[in-house]
């Protein structure tokens, strides 16, 4: 029996048994020692192999909880921005209730179609949500602001290896800056033709439809006559107000690269504005005309088109979500990192590009040239690609958001992060995009009724190829359609190749692989193309010798160039 937890033999007769007959709770003799030390020898080998066996599927346990804890973030990291953003376009498509006090009795059929009457003529069209942008939520994150860090040391670089080997050089402090003060000639210029741009779409596109939308409210007769001259007289003002005069002012002062940007982005941003302002309010003003339940005129005020001209969108709205406040160091900052970009561009020129074609040859451009230039200004391609990216569609779209408290940051979406060009063409510049959807895209179709998707796409692509040529073409003052074959050629076959089927980090590979050769050729055949124009000028050229490429046929000796670039 048991007895203070120790275990006790009971005496029992003396009579001879044998081990294997021993009662069940009595003890042997002889027998309960080597018991005791056959168990323990089994229990210690037995628990070590139970230890061992412990620690290894915990160490393989912790191998593939690692392996799945990564997997899973990124899983639910890219799931829960897909989810989030469709709920925001989901909850931002839904109709206000016209109704604001308790429960209302359901719309009827009637009601329903007056609402649709002024609704966007593309149905619920873009939708404007208050969100901010990618890389002000990615810097946040101090891993990720490190990369802006690195960038910045790279300016400061830059800066200093330009200052010392001047230093070296001429034997004193050299800062010299002819490269941007002439690649930013001629500002007082400039200016003018941008406030006389700016007024005139101020004036004219709200003026002609407050004059076309009183011919349309029933009092004037042959309404349809109107519209045509209306419609003329704004297609007029589209193609010589703002198309030809600005460009005349370009080529005939022969503004300089910077200064010529400025005219001509200005220039095509003022015509997809005043499109859209009348794209977007001449089908609500019909639908108004003709079913005047209204108890005002749908015609917008001066001050909403005003602030349309300045918000960084080209799709019009009589209202767009608002800040409360602005904050004035967040416009500095973004102000400051434009001037900081600009620098950054500067010494990018001066210390990568330059070198490789100041004093050149001038032999014919053989494929030899061709590779080798190509290669040694990749980097500087990419440079110029980022830094464009960062400078405007990031801080300078951003400053002005702030300013006029516009509330929708989403310029741009993780196009870095893309395994297709078609999902590149969509999210690197989304304030285009949506413009050349909606109004490009989305109109052809539907005058098509929707049955020629790839010619639609096609045009999309034509009129974005054209327009960088345009602006190409006169900012450096030649013809030389570089970037119109890339978008025509390689681009529209990428768009088929890679497509928004390619998923996997190989396609992402293949998609920067991709630009970087693109801006690589690019700043190659314009660079050598730019100094051919000056080594090599033509006296009394004819219209066709304008079109050839001067670069093909330059085979004079080194020069010294009259710009001194």
């Amino acid at each position: 029996m048991e007895s203070g937890g120790v275990l006790r033999c009971r005496a029992i007769p003396k009579m001879p048994i044998s081990p294997d007959k021993c009662l069940e709770g009595e003890c042997c003799p002889g027998e309960h020692h080597q018991n005791t030390r056959d168990n323990h020898t089994a229990d210690n080998v037995s628990g070590k192999i139970e230890v061992e066996q412990v620690i290894s599927k915990k160490l393989q346990l912790k191998k593939k909880a690692e392996y799945l804890k990564s997997d899973l973030m990124l899983q639910f990291d890219s799931q829960v921005s897909d989810l989030m953003d469709s709920l925001i376009e989901e909850a931002t498509s839904l109709e206000p209730a016209p109704v604001s006090a308790g429960f209302s009795p359901p719309l009827s059929e009637k009601e329903r179609s007056k609402l649709r009457h002024f609704q966007s003529p593309h149905g619920q069209g873009k939708q404007f949500v208050s969100r901010r942008s990618y890389l002000d939520e990615l810097f946040e994150v101090n891993h990720l602001r490190t990369i802006y860090h690195i960038f910045v040391a790279v300016l400061f670089v830059f800066i200093l290896n330009t200052l010392v080997v001047d230093s070296i050089n001429e034997g004193r402090l050299v800062l010299d800056f002819d490269l941007l003060v002439y690649t930013f000639g001629q500002l007082p210029l400039v200016v003018c033709t941008w406030v006389c741009m700016f007024l005139s779409a101020l004036v004219v596109p709200y003026t002609l439809f407050s004059l076309w939308s009183q011919t349309q409210s029933g009092s004037y007769s042959h309404p349809g006559l109107y519209s045509l001259v209306f419609g003329s007289v704004f297609l007029l003002y589209q193609a010589l107000g703002l198309g030809f005069l600005p460009a005349y002012v370009v080529v005939t002062n022969s503004l300089p690269p910077a200064s010529a940007a400025i005219v001509t982005h200005e220039q095509i941003r003022l015509m997809m504005k005043a499109h859209s302002f009348v794209r977007e309010n001449v089908p609500r003003f019909l639908s108004w005309s003709k079913d005047k339940t209204s108890p005002g005129s749908v015609v917008p005020q001066v001050s909403q088109y005003l602030y349309f001209l300045f918000a960084p969108t080209l799709i019009y709205k009589d209202k767009y979500p608002r800040n409360p406040v602005i904050r004035w160091g967040y416009v500095a900052s973004n102000f400051l990192q434009v001037l900081g970009c600009v620098f950054y561009l500067y010494y990018v020129l001066l210390r990568l590009c330059i070198p490789q074609f100041h004093g050149i040859s001038q032999q014919m451009f053989d494929l030899k040239a061709v590779v080798l230039c190509v290669f040694n200004l990749i980097l500087p391609g990419m440079l110029f690609l980022l830094l464009g990216f960062f400078s405007v569609i990031h801080c300078w779209f951003n400053a002005f958001a702030e300013m006029l408290r516009f509330a929708d940051r989403m310029f741009y979406k993780d196009w870095w992060n893309s395994t297709s060009f078609a999902n590149y063409y969509r999210t690197c510049n989304t304030v285009v995009h949506d413009w050349l959807y909606y109004y490009v895209y989305q109109d052809f179709l539907l005058m098509s009724r929707k049955r020629f998707k790839p010619a639609a796409m096609l045009l999309v692509f034509t009129m974005s190829a054209v327009a960088h040529e345009y602006i190409l073409t006169l900012c450096l003052g030649f013809f030389y359609p570089v970037i119109f074959c890339l978008y025509m050629g390689i681009g529209i076959m990428f768009n088929f190749i890679i497509h928004d089927g390619r998923k996997g980090p190989i396609w992402n590979i293949i998609l920067w692989m991709s630009l970087f050769l693109g801006q690589g050729i690019s700043v190659c055949l314009y660079s050598h193309e730019w100094y051919a124009q000056r080594y090599c000028p033509l006296k009394e050229p004819s219209f066709l010798e304008l079109l050839k490429p001067r670069s093909w046929s330059c085979q004079r000796g080194s020069l010294v160039d009259p710009d001194g670039l």
